[in-house]
């Protein structure tokens, strides 16, 4: 059963993805006193009272706009409108009825959708009579509320399931989703990515450097299995970004990459392995995250026999922490090799998620020669036994005959012999070690 869907509207910096975020529980889009924070659309499940809904976030909408990017959001909001059951058009209950307010009101008139209109920002009594001059708007509901301070969001709830169809309320708990964060530096062509795998113009995408800010989920299925890919702002360095939006935008795809199963990083072909691309693979290997490296624009680089292995050679010497990650050469605009990237997702999905039972790893441990290690004789150790107690990334404990951690080239060694018997292709795997207590 699909969920019906809710979309909220309005013009720049009213405060819809504040809305957004209570709704769904999560801070999830990106808020601050910049107008435009919000430029893609944005997706979350939500449920009240039973009944499940997915409800969206858009862009602050400009009608007439000819500048690129205002223009783009003001595109992308129309296609949730045309799509969507009802919407929830958000106004200023400080500013008060505005012009723009009234031109997106005939827009939405004539689209025949239900329409809610949530005035925002009412959190005194003044603001909340106030909130009744935007009956003029046309529309039968008119809800004052405060998105930031929580106030009357039940009623706007009570209002949206209303117009729900019979037959919503549900408790199935949603199919597994492999979760992948497209990540990588400004303009290296992940919303382009996003675009070519879920089939439409999910993500604006333009040649400004930092176009997306926010985390973009985008579901599509194959063959049965449900991926959930997630769009990330360009990552730059701490020093380049000044802006509010900006240093927001970093924290959530850093957010993005804890939350998701798999990392696509994105590299600029043209440019080569760069020092910022060494950084934001740290970030994903503190994470946790299960990694496939993407060069991307290969279409664009001259190409003999050698340039393939030359730009890997380069690739692995810049993200030595990185050799168990597998790398994927495309162009996202063309969609060359594009399809080459889902066997890959599964197979790399499939080793964050194996287990290996105790009796098998314990077997495997009499077979590792420890002392091939290349470690000081008087740091050479026993591994008693071995038991895996996690996956997602794959961790195990060792009990050893030591008082002291292992040595980190044991620790190393071991990890590759665990990598290559069990095949944990794309995945960081997890030491942690039981220590012999001192007597007494």
């Amino acid at each position: 059963m699909s969920k019906p869907s809710v979309a909220i509207i309005g013009r720049p910096n009213v405060g819809k993805s504040t809305l957004f975020n209570r709704i769904c529980r999560q801070q999830r889009a990106l808020v601050g006193n910049e107008p435009g924070m919000t430029r893609d659309r944005i997706y979350a499940s939500a449920a009240w009272n039973g009944q499940q809904f997915e409800i969206i976030d858009t862009g602050g909408m400009i009608p007439g706009s000819q500048e690129l990017i205002p223009r783009a959001i003001f595109q992308q909001a129309e296609r949730v409108i045309r799509t969507v059951r009802i919407l929830v058009l958000v106004v200023d209950g400080r500013v008060g009825l505005t012009p723009l307010d009234q031109s997106l009101a005939k827009i939405l008139i004539k689209g025949g959708k239900s329409v809610i209109v949530a005035v925002n920002k009412c959190d005194t009594t003044k603001y909340w009579i106030n909130a009744q001059e935007f009956h003029e708007l046309g529309f039968a509901e008119v809800i004052p509320l405060s998105a930031a301070h929580g106030l009357n969001i039940e009623e706007l709830l009570d209002s949206i399931c209303k117009h729900f169809p019979n037959g919503t309320v549900s408790s199935q708990l949603p199919a597994e989703e492999v979760r992948i964060a497209i990540v990588g530096k400004p303009n290296v062509g992940k919303s382009t990515l996003l675009n070519n795998i879920s089939g439409t113009a999910r993500a604006i995408v333009s040649p400004i450097p930092g176009t997306t800010r926010d985390a973009i989920d985008s579901l599509t299925t194959r063959k049965g299995q449900a991926y959930r890919f997630i769009d990330t702002a360009g990552i730059r360095r701490k020093q380049q970004t000044l802006l509010q939006a900006e240093k927001l935008s970093v924290m959530i795809a850093r957010r993005s990459l804890a939350r998701a199963d798999v990392a696509l990083l994105m590299m600029d072909a043209t440019d080569g392995p760069s020092s910022l691309d060494t950084a934001i693979a740290g970030y994903s290997h503190e994470a946790g995250t299960s990694t496939i490296l993407v060069v991307n624009k290969w279409d664009l680089v001259t190409k003999n026999t050698h340039t393939l292995p030359a730009f890997e050679k380069k690739v692995r010497a810049k993200l030595r922490f990185l050799d168990y990650a597998p790398i994927v050469f495309m162009s996202a605009t063309t969609g060359q090799r594009v399809s080459r990237l889902f066997p890959i997702i599964n197979q790399v999905f499939r080793a964050r998620r194996t287990r290996v039972g105790t009796g098998e790893l314990n077997a495997f441990l009499h077979q590792v020669a420890l002392h091939k290690a290349a470690v000081p004789f008087n740091r050479q150790v026993k591994v008693h036994y071995m038991t895996q107690v996690h996956n997602s990334p794959p961790t195990f404990v060792l009990f050893t005959n030591r008082r002291s951690p292992l040595h980190f080239s044991i620790e190393r060694y071991l990890i590759n012999r665990i990598r290559e018997r069990f095949e944990f292709i794309g995945t960081p795997i997890v030491i942690k070690q039981k220590l012999e207590r001192k007597a007494g």
